[in-house]
């Protein structure tokens, strides 16, 4: 993307504060390969350049059903502490909001199957962001990854399954994916085909998007000779959303899960935490070399 193009796409910069530590934000405009009146959707980027030098690694950052923000509109916790622990390694960051863009905000509330945002637009979304990237002067094209969380962590099995036509048509892949707590039954019935290493972090106790489809998802892919890894951590104890800071909680206002209608458990368990951030780093830093 030239300077005029790019300053053109760049609504407005500010700073954001987590853990101390002050750091750019810039909102974007980043189009999606999605185009439902033949003209390509623009989403929402929130760009997080790494303090240094030459072109950097890249890491697209997908949300989860309850998109992007705070009760208050601004960039949840969750972002802002993963955007800057990837700025911390060197690593650009782009958090993409797929859902207000398409007047949403939250999916967590609504049936799947009758979600007003699909898998097949969010995977649109993230194949036209990693192309925003990839245009980029300050980014190393060879060394993008993806991370997700929940819906976002679906995402990243759509965005990367050679089952899909649109990611094998796809010239430009991925480096590396990690999917925390993502729900794995869809691409393991379809026989999931990764693009790019794959590492899935997950709750034992997880009653929204279990873990077990998930186990035999990675059991399965490893049967497959040539084909990049699929790696699988499950932490014990630990139920959806274990990398937060909240308590656990019931949410009964969320119709799927393991238990329709029983509604689902979400909240931290610290241990998790810490291990799955710790692990991520660890298979980024492997990854992205």
């Amino acid at each position: 993307m030239n300077a005029l193009r790019h300053l053109a796409s760049c609504l407005w910069a500010g700073v954001l504060l987590a853990g101390g530590a002050a750091f750019a934000q810039q909102r974007v405009e980043v189009p999606s390969l999605d185009a439902p009146d033949g003209h390509a959707l623009a989403l929402v980027g929130h760009w997080f350049a790494a303090d240094a030098p030459g072109r950097r690694p890249a890491v697209l950052l997908l949300h989860g059903c309850g998109g992007a923000y705070d009760a208050k509109g601004q960039l949840g916790v969750r972002m802002r502490e993963y955007t800057r622990l990837l700025n911390e390694q060197g690593w650009h960051a782009l958090v993409l909001d797929s859902l207000t863009p398409r007047g949403e905000r939250e999916l967590c509330t609504q049936r799947i199957g009758t979600r007003t945002v699909t898998l097949t637009q969010r995977r649109r979304d993230t194949l036209g962001a990693l192309r925003w990237l990839a245009a980029r002067d300050d980014v190393d094209a060879g060394r993008l990854a993806l991370l997700g969380w929940s819906n976002g962590g679906s995402t990243v099995l759509a965005s990367t399954s050679l089952r899909q036509r649109e990611v094998e048509a796809e010239p430009l892949k991925p480096r590396a994916a990690v999917a925390f707590y993502p729900g794995c039954k869809t691409e393991l019935e379809r026989g999931y085909r990764p693009d790019a290493p794959l590492l899935i972090l997950i709750g034992a106790s997880d009653d929204w998007t279990p873990a077990e489809p998930c186990r035999q998802l990675a059991s399965e892919a490893a049967k497959a000779p040539g084909q990049p890894p699929v790696q699988i951590e499950v932490y014990p104890d630990a139920y959806h959303d274990f990398d937060g800071h909240a308590p656990v909680r019931l949410r009964r206002d969320v119709p799927n899960g393991e238990h329709p209608g029983e509604g689902v458990h979400v909240g931290s368990n610290p241990a998790a935490r810490e291990a799955s951030r710790q692990r991520l780093l660890d298979f980024l830093r492997e990854q992205l070399k």
